[in-house]
């Protein structure tokens, strides 16, 4: 009788070389040390003659272990944006030309790790001057007895207040439920993949009190297809992070997204991180073209007043388009327990990039930059 050979034992090598953000391959216990972070991020995006908009974002992460089997994790996050946003399509008008406003937001989780489990709720809160968001999560990881597979489960909802600084009488509401799940299999020593399906349903006011004609149907639910691959190349020390992510929602967007990341060290303690990602979407079902109507003007499309649709979007994020992000990100690990990094990235947008179809036409190309810097402590 031929022996039965036995599970190996390589999740927590996979996991320690491979580590794919948001995921645990074994959960037993809490943090073994806390963490507190500091980032800042500038963004800023622009079209051809027209700088657009700014955002700064500093923002504060803590991790807090309390128990062998507790741990306590909160990010606080203060966002200054100021700039000029399109009324419609790509056109900006004066009444829009001067915008500002802060977006302050804080999310509080709690862990309780199990054996080969663990179980997180989650609570936040998003203030912006004409928007409010509060959101709520559930979520629940299962590893195998062997510690190389790990399910994951998670359920959240939010429930959003809309105003709008044009409209004092608009007070319009939202509310969203959506519900996770998947799994994470280390399939080698040196290979980790991924699958998540996500599922939204929201009902509410969904247009955009900012742009004119926009009225968008009071319901919108979406599918999201997550995969990811990391394989690390031991002769090289380095790891390549791939994922394919599909969306679909009922506003009739399909969009693709591919990413890649090499994972370089060049030193003990300073690596390198190259990136590419590529995405396209289709058009939403009742976005029209900067086609307007010859009596009236812009920004109405032909026929508007005789004959309005029942939906209806000039917002250029709802096209049909294509996107290039590159990024290079470096990484400094200056002793056990301080870690600094910095990430670089920029953002190309161009209606006819899109793959399986033509893109929308008469707009002008979008290009956006991020900056991100990092510092963190252990103790």
């Amino acid at each position: 009788m031929a022996a039965t050979k036995k599970p190996t034992k390589y999740g927590s090598i996979a996991a320690a070389a491979l580590a794919l953000p948001g995921v645990v391959l074994h959960a037993e216990n809490a943090p073994e040390s806390g963490e507190v972070a500091l980032k800042y991020l500038h963004y800023n995006d622009s079209q051809p003659g027209l700088d657009r908009i700014t955002v700064s974002s500093p923002s504060i992460y803590l991790l807090l272990p309390i128990s062998p089997r507790w741990s306590l994790e909160g990010t606080a996050v203060s966002d200054a944006v100021s700039g000029a946003t399109p009324r419609y399509h790509t056109a900006i008008s004066g009444a829009s030309r001067h915008m500002s406003d802060e977006r302050h937001a804080v999310d509080v989780k709690v862990t309780r790790y199990q054996e080969r489990a663990s179980f997180s709720l989650g609570v936040s809160r998003s203030d912006e001057h004409d928007y409010t968001s509060n959101a709520l999560s559930f979520a629940v990881t299962i590893a195998s007895d062997d510690n190389n597979r790990t399910w994951n489960l998670g359920v959240g909802t939010s429930s959003d207040s809309i105003g709008s600084t044009n409209d004092a009488n608009l007070h319009e509401s939202r509310k969203t439920t959506e519900v996770m799940v998947g799994v994470t299999q280390a399939v080698t020593a040196n290979d980790l993949v991924q699958g998540n399906v996500t599922v939204s349903n929201g009902s509410g006011y969904y247009s955009d009190p900012y742009k004119e004609p926009d009225v968008r149907p009071n319901k919108r639910g979406h599918v999201i297809g997550l995969l990811r691959w990391n394989h690390h190349f031991s002769e090289l020390g380095a790891s390549l992070r791939t994922s394919y992510r599909y969306y679909h929602d009922t506003f009739g967007i399909s969009a693709h997204t591919i990413s890649t990341e090499w994972v370089q060290p060049i030193t003990p303690r300073l690596s390198v991180t190259p990136s590419l990602r590529l995405y396209s979407q289709s058009a939403a079902t009742f976005y029209f073209d900067p086609i307007y109507d010859k009596n009236v003007g812009a920004p109405y499309p032909p026929n508007y007043f005789s004959n309005p649709p029942t939906y209806i979007s000039p917002d250029q994020r709802l096209s049909a388009f294509g996107a290039v992000t590159g990024g290079i990100k470096f990484v400094l690990q200056a002793d056990a327990n301080w870690r600094a990094d910095l990430k670089v990235e920029h953002y190309v947008q161009q209606s006819n990039w899109r793959i399986g179809g033509s893109g929308s036409v008469g707009l002008d190309n979008f290009y956006a930059n991020f900056i991100q810097l990092g510092l963190s402590r252990r103790f």
